[in-house]
């Protein structure tokens, strides 16, 4: 699957909403009222791991009964520090219902019912996160949640250009100072912040676009960089 077809997939979802209820051009994509206003589907907070016997697992959808269900560990009002983390947990699982549940099976025309004796349909546990289907409701949630077009105005009101930022020295200081392999550059962390969503997110968000740059650039031919 392409990933132009899943964030056309991704901004067909905020069109429709927009058009539905409106969506101010500076405000968080509201997730959890897509799922549940534009979609149609029930949202869930419940003891996963317990329930599936798994220690790794975020969140789970059952097709059938157009129910999607997130760990109660990412439940932001009682885990105020793990909001961006349930929002892209809910946006991974959109992702799964747009892309993937034709693939999975065909849902009976029946009420919506969630029964806790089903399996579901889709379990997500991190130990999977490099399984196709598992990046590819990945790449939804980021092109839901952190809109290109949106992203580059707010990059421009944070950084105060459209600029690259070369992040490479930052990095390397924090690595030094936390010992993280990947950390968070402020900038990132303050997009996050507007974006309800993690710096972690955030940041890879900012890399693909090539606004933030990790490595120093390569010097080019009109750089002065060659001897």
């Amino acid at each position: 699957m392409p990933k132009q077809h899943i964030e056309r997939a991704a901004e067909a979802l905020i069109h429709l909403y927009a058009r539905q209820y409106g969506l101010p051009d500076d405000a968080p994509v509201p997730v959890d009222a897509i799922l549940e206003c534009s979609l149609g589907l029930t949202l869930e907070i419940g003891d996963l791991a317990n329930r599936l016997g798994l220690n790794d697992v975020l969140g789970a959808t059952w097709i059938e009964s157009r129910t999607v269900m997130i760990d109660q560990t990412l439940e932001p009002t009682d885990n105020p520090s793990k909001e961006g983390r349930f929002n892209f947990t809910l946006a991974h699982e959109v992702g799964h219902w747009e892309l993937h549940r034709f693939q999975i099976c065909d849902p009976p025309d029946q009420p919506s019912l969630f029964d806790f004796q089903t399996e579901p349909s889709i379990v997500c546990r991190s130990s999977q996160s490099r399984e196709p289907m598992e990046w590819q409701a990945d790449c939804f949630a980021g092109y839901l949640l952190m809109p290109e077009d949106r992203v580059f105005k707010t990059w421009a009101q944070v950084y105060g250009s459209s600029g690259q930022y070369v992040a490479f020295e930052e990095i390397e200081q924090l690595k030094d100072r936390w010992g993280e392999k990947r950390p968070t550059v402020k900038v990132a962390r303050e997009m996050a912040r507007r974006f309800n969503v993690s710096g972690q997110a955030m940041q890879i968000r900012l890399e693909n676009l090539k606004l933030v740059l990790p490595e120093k650039p390569e010097p080019d031919l009109f750089s002065g960089g060659w001897e």
